[in-house]
């Protein structure tokens, strides 16, 4: 593997996971408008479940929107640039088609999710009503997040 293989993966990958976190989160926020609730909704439950994590191990964060934004925003961009690495750099996917290739980055962004979801169910104390509601509407959204992180890593690297 080529240095320059792996860079371009990764910057390629953060740029889909850009697009992809942005265009989830708009997609989430016409969901939130129709449901009556906050446009910030995910922001708040990543910001006030991650405080409540950190505060279990003794560390004091202020939780809500700006903490959520910018974890919402960081993992988008790790789990891009994860996912460029991996298509660039794996001999196995250089030879997919590229509509599997896109099929890959939504299963790969819905399987990592799940652990974050229930760790921000458990941190928050859901009730398993609303915990089953938030995995449903994330559901949603991670398949939007997913689907245009495979478009724009498949289409930035080309045929690899």
């Amino acid at each position: 593997m080529r240095y320059s293989t792996f860079i371009r993966g990764m910057i390629v990958g953060m740029a889909g996971g850009l697009a992809g976190t942005f265009m989830m989160y708009l997609f989430g926020a016409v969901i939130f408008t129709l449901l009556g609730w906050p446009v910030n909704t995910s922001f708040s439950i990543i910001g006030n479940s991650a405080a409540a994590f950190f505060s279990k191990l003794g560390i004091a964060l202020a939780g809500g929107p700006p903490l959520g934004m910018r974890l919402y925003y960081l993992i988008g961009l790790i789990m891009g640039g994860i996912f460029g690495i991996a298509v660039a750099c794996l001999e196995p996917l250089h030879h997919t088609s590229r509509l599997k290739k896109v099929g890959l980055g939504i299963l790969y962004v819905e399987v990592l999710s799940v652990p974050l979801l229930a760790a921000g169910s458990l941190a928050l104390g859901m009730k398993a009503a609303d915990a089953a509601l938030w995995f449903s509407i994330s559901f949603v959204m991670h398949m939007v997040y997913g689907l245009v992180l495979g478009i724009v890593t498949v289409f930035g690297l080309g045929d690899r």
